[in-house]
């Protein structure tokens, strides 16, 4: 089985987050549970339901408004979706078992910004 989610807009970057943690450990916690809400409203909304028990393989296409931020820096949010997975039941784990790979790819879409992930149960 195949399943897509699709996040409208951007989440939180790599030199986002070290730079809040710097500021005050709590600005960190917070830039985490707002990302993870934002994944959460798309996973109740497309994946109502979904409970996977199998491994799985995790595609992203991350559709950015610009080439400002380097991609290491963009893909650290898999972090936050991968977590909000798990929370909302989606996934049973996010650990070597549950997720045997992943891969990303871009593109610059300056009108629709967006984050596309495949779950493929392998």
């Amino acid at each position: 089985m195949e399943y897509k989610l699709i996040i409208h807009g951007r989440l939180c970057s790599l030199n986002e987050f070290i730079k809040a943690e710097r500021t005050n450990r709590y600005k960190g916690a917070k830039i985490k549970r707002d990302n993870e809400s934002i994944i959460t409203a798309a996973i109740s909304q497309q994946l109502r339901g979904v409970k996977i028990s199998n491994p799985v393989r995790m595609d992203y296409m991350w559709a950015v408004p610009d080439k400002r931020t380097d991609r290491d820096n963009i893909v650290f949010a898999r972090k936050f979706i991968q977590d909000a997975l798990v929370s909302t039941g989606v996934l049973k784990d996010d650990g070597w078992k549950y997720v045997v790979g992943f891969s990303d790819r871009f593109e610059v879409d300056k009108t629709n910004p967006r984050i596309e992930v495949l779950i493929k149960e392998v």
